[in-house]
């Protein structure tokens, strides 16, 4: 197995360093990731999570292991503003909409579905909804309260954040330390059942108008936010597993609150290595559905929208995604997806043309250390930018050897081809470039019936129109340029 012969790095946000991944079964993979709240169409930071813990799932299984990916549907118990009390998200949308919750979730649990389909992804192993462990998410509970950190109140439960702090740390993942917690945080209202402002709802007690409600020990009610994805990884994953990843911004407090839940129950710490994506940001700023600030996929494949100068394939907008790691702050721009899809296309263009190359008795090439570069760069957890850096290395020599100044034996070819298509379809996920070539066409065709609307505006002395066509067509990255032949453009 390859997974024996390449030693992988990844970045342990427990420990804030990188270590040497070691499974706790030999050749097994147990991977939980946070999944949507959906609550609304995914936007193109959510997507940007998800398609960087895919490459990791893709590279995991490349190395040979059998991975156990599961990724949650957050579909009941999320408050608006991650707080314990007001609206729930689902509920909130459901009564704006004028449906039932199931319906709302219903609908954007598709639209996740489709948008992760057109960028690629592959499916989770498992992917279990909060609604459909209400019993497991109970059980917890129960044995949370057994053991000393939880309290009852009014039909509500509640961790008891300062007494498990006593015994645990709360804080290990975010490097918060309590005392300053305590200081930053205001003093409850006479309203609040809690005992300290910095305890979390593990239930909740439902109101009357509350639709999403289950019958519990304590009352009518729906658990925390939190300790969903407590139940549904330990369930499926045992209580000790290997991989926990969501966004930067689940790393505090939902992931501490769930490292709390586990010790609290088990005595154990859950997880060996936790993964955390950053965000995106959109011309400079965080994109987030809150703020009105992100694009949402459709709009980003269909070009409508009054951010970019055109539409761009998901394939495309993937390839730009993993053009940054994982662990950076990405900014999306129109210029900035346009030389990643100039980039793409060369990059698709040359894999094409591996058929075309002639071979020799010799390479001038090394091809195995060419490779193992690109397996270095996914070691050193999972720096798909150096990989794709390493691909466009292979794209120099390879049109080197187009051009007669490099040669390659035909069973160099045969390992560069392979790896390539390794490295380019089944790690990075990307797709080829049928479906771009064919969106460019019809691009191709708009701009060439324009270009004749332009010649014929010309012909007819209107120089005004002649010119707002080109300087149209120029806001949108289209150059035209005038020759002796006629009029040609770039794109």
């Amino acid at each position: 197995m390859l997974y024996q012969e390449q030693q992988l790095k990844m970045y342990n946000s427990l420990s804030g360093e990188k270590e040497v991944f070691k499974p706790i079964h030999e050749g097994k993979v147990g991977m939980y990731v946070c999944g949507p709240t959906v609550y609304s169409y995914v936007h193109l930071g959510n997507c940007r999570t998800f398609i960087s813990f895919d490459l990791v799932y893709r590279y995991l299984k490349h190395l040979g292991y059998a991975v156990r990916y599961v990724r949650n549907i957050t579909d009941v118990g999320h408050m608006v503003d991650d707080v314990d009390e007001g609206e729930d998200k689902i509920a909130k949308r459901a009564r704006i909409e004028q449906i039932e919750p199931m319906e709302i979730v219903q609908k954007y649990t598709l639209n996740f579905h489709n948008i992760l389909k057109q960028f690629n992804n592959l499916p989770p192993s498992i992917e279990p909804t909060a609604t459909g462990h209400i019993i497991e998410q109970i059980e917890i509970i129960q044995s949370i309260i057994a053991n000393g950190y939880a309290y009852e109140v009014n039909g509500s439960v509640y961790f008891d954040v300062e007494k498990y702090n006593k015994d645990h740390r709360y804080g290990i993942l975010s490097g918060r330390k309590i005392e300053d917690m305590i200081s930053n945080t205001r003093e409850l209202d006479g309203q609040s059942d809690k005992r300290s402002p910095l305890d979390f709802a593990l239930w909740k007690n439902a109101e009357p108008q509350h639709i999403m409600r289950w019958p519990s020990p304590w009352g009518d009610g729906f658990p925390g936010w939190h300790l969903e994805c407590t139940a549904m990884s330990t369930k499926y994953l045992g209580k000790h597993f290997d991989i926990h990843g969501g966004g930067m911004d689940l790393k505090f407090p939902h992931h501490e609150c769930e490292i709390a839940q586990n010790e609290a129950s088990t005595g154990n710490s859950p997880v060996n290595y936790w993964m955390h994506a950053n965000m995106l940001t959109l011309n400079g700023k965080k994109m987030a559905k809150s703020t009105g600030n992100n694009i949402l996929p459709d709009e980003l494949f269909s070009g409508e929208n009054t951010i970019l100068s055109k539409g761009f394939a998901p394939t495309v907008a993937r390839f730009f995604i993993l053009q940054a790691h994982y662990r950076s702050i990405l900014d999306f721009s129109d210029d900035a997806i346009l030389a990643s899809e100039r980039g793409y296309m060369r990059l698709m263009e040359t894999i094409k043309s591996l058929k075309e190359l002639k071979t020799s008795s010799n390479s001038s090439v090394d091809v195995a250390k060419w490779k193992q570069s690109c397996y270095d760069a996914m070691n050193d957890d999972f720096n798909s930018p150096i990989l794709i850096a390493n691909l466009f290395e292979a794209v120099k020599f390879i049109n080197l050897i187009k051009d007669n100044k490099e040669t390659i034996t035909a069973a160099d070819l045969e390992n560069l081809t392979t790896s390539l298509n390794a490295f380019v379809f089944d790690v990075l996920g990307l797709e080829d470039s049928d479906g771009v070539s064919a969106n460019n066409e019809k691009l191709e065709g708009v701009v060439n019936m324009l270009i004749g609307m332009r010649n014929e505006a010309r012909a007819n002395k209107d120089f005004a129109m002649s010119d707002h066509i080109r300087d149209e067509l120029a806001k949108i990255g289209i150059q035209l340029k005038d020759g002796k032949e006629g009029t040609s453009f770039t794109l």
